[in-house]
């Protein structure tokens, strides 16, 4: 396919979005089902312009005075992926497949739109709504941070040292020019792309195969990081998913102790078996219910709640569930996170740790669920996460947002990296 057709593609699965309401995996999965003919190049490049579209879709909108599918698709273009008009007529030339190209009127809006007269939630990309719960966490830094969540991720790797090291996994992935993250100590970075470009698929990779490295944020790398697993510590990995922190865990543990990785969904948790076999995970148990868990009550050196939240952390990955969120959306995941805080406390030892983590960068799921936590469990008490980090990782690197160092929160701004947030209570004795 050629650009024209890309482009077109791209404006009707943008249109099928905006219609139904749908995520935007849905709709990108049927329409290649629908267009067989379309290689897998097609497929990213289209992929590539629809979230590009939605990353900056308000920005978008005001620039062309329109939030029609088809504009902002020029936008992108225009914009994002450096093309100038007269590339864009030149690709669409004798191509029955091109949208119709931008009229002049059109053009000229392009042109003499100046974005820094837009209100700031247009220029951070943001629902209006959600403006205070950034500007009350970042301050004057809440653009800045709500744009770099508008940016194109990398793609992060976690060396298994269980079965190798980062040395050898970065000679392996030379050609994927794969280079050691700047803060979490067994990560690989490989690049955000460009335009139509494809990110490697590395899980073709023999190394993957063989379990030598995970795909993993260095977000989520970090905060597992900052757990302090130790050999022979008894935690509990109270929200395990498909297994990423808990594979990273083990690791760290040198496979010595015991990790138990439960989560209510055993949907989500169906994973981790097969992950868990590929990585040589030997000191880890996966428990599907809570009855299961009852011998582990008041014994657990460490319980992690990787809780369930809005995901506001990986919109630069998700840019779609970024204007699919409200208010219902957030009271749910509060109740969530506090009966989940309430379930998993339980199974804390005196003088033991519960760490509370989110990719959510929103103060409501963040620091105002811990400090009501707390208030109503005075028996837990909130330990300074700034120190463990400036121990773990020095002073001289990237810093997290900090309001009192006892909370941290990582952004794509501060630290490169998805958000999230990390907060450890120690249950006194």
């Amino acid at each position: 396919m050629r650009l024209g057709g890309r482009t077109q593609a791209a404006i009707e699965i943008l249109s099928d979005i905006k219609k139904r309401q749908r995520p935007t995996s849905e709709a990108l999965k049927d329409w290649g089902l629908a267009h067989r003919f379309a290689g897998s190049g097609d497929r990213a490049a289209i992929g590539n312009l629809v979230y590009d579209v939605l990353r900056k879709r308000s920005s978008a909108a005001f620039i062309m005075d329109s939030d029609k599918p088809r504009k902002l698709v020029f936008a992108t273009l225009m914009r994002d992926w450096g093309l100038t008009r007269e590339n864009i007529e030149q690709e669409f030339l004798d191509d029955k497949f091109a949208p119709d190209a931008l009229t002049d009127e059109e053009f000229q809006h392009y042109q003499s739109a100046d974005l820094e007269t837009a209100p700031l939630h247009i220029q951070a990309d943001l629902p209006e709504w959600v403006t205070p719960s950034f500007e009350a966490n970042f301050a004057e830094e809440w653009v800045i941070e709500a744009q770099a969540l508008c940016q194109r991720p990398p793609l992060d790797l976690r060396v298994n040292t269980l079965k190798s090291n980062r040395d050898k996994i970065t000679k392996a992935l030379q050609r994927q020019q794969a280079r050691p993250t700047k803060i979490a100590t067994a990560g690989l970075r490989i690049a955000p792309i460009k335009g139509a470009k494809r990110l490697p698929n590395v899980t073709a990779e023999a190394g993957y195969q063989k379990g030598w490295f995970e795909i993993q944020d260095e977000g989520s790398q970090i905060v597992a990081e900052l757990v302090g697993a130790q050999a022979g510590d008894q935690i509990l990995d109270f929200c395990a998913g498909a297994g990423g922190k808990t594979l990273a865990l083990s690791a760290l543990m040198e496979n010595k102790g015991q990790i138990h990785a439960y989560d209510v969904s055993k949907n989500r948790l169906k994973p981790i078996y097969q992950r868990i076999m590929r990585a040589g995970n030997r000191n880890v148990q996966v428990h599907d219910s809570l009855e299961a868990l009852e011998p582990l009550v008041d014994k657990m050196d460490k319980v992690v709640i990787d809780a369930p939240c809005t995901g506001s952390g990986t919109w630069r990955r998700h840019p779609d569930a970024k204007w699919r969120f409200d208010k219902a959306n957030l009271e749910t995941r509060l109740t969530e996170q506090e009966e989940v805080l309430s379930q998993a406390s339980i199974y804390v030892k005196a003088g033991g740790y519960l760490i509370y983590i989110t990719c959510s960068v929103l103060p409501e799921e963040n620091e105002n669920q811990i400090y009501s936590f707390c208030e109503d469990n005075p028996e837990f008490e909130l330990i300074s996460c700034g120190e463990v980090w400036q121990e773990r990782f020095g002073f001289d690197t990237l810093q997290p947002w900090s309001s009192d160092m006892k909370t941290i929160t990582l952004t794509p701004a501060s630290t490169g990296t998805d958000g999230f947030f990390f907060a450890v209570l120690e249950r006194k004795g």
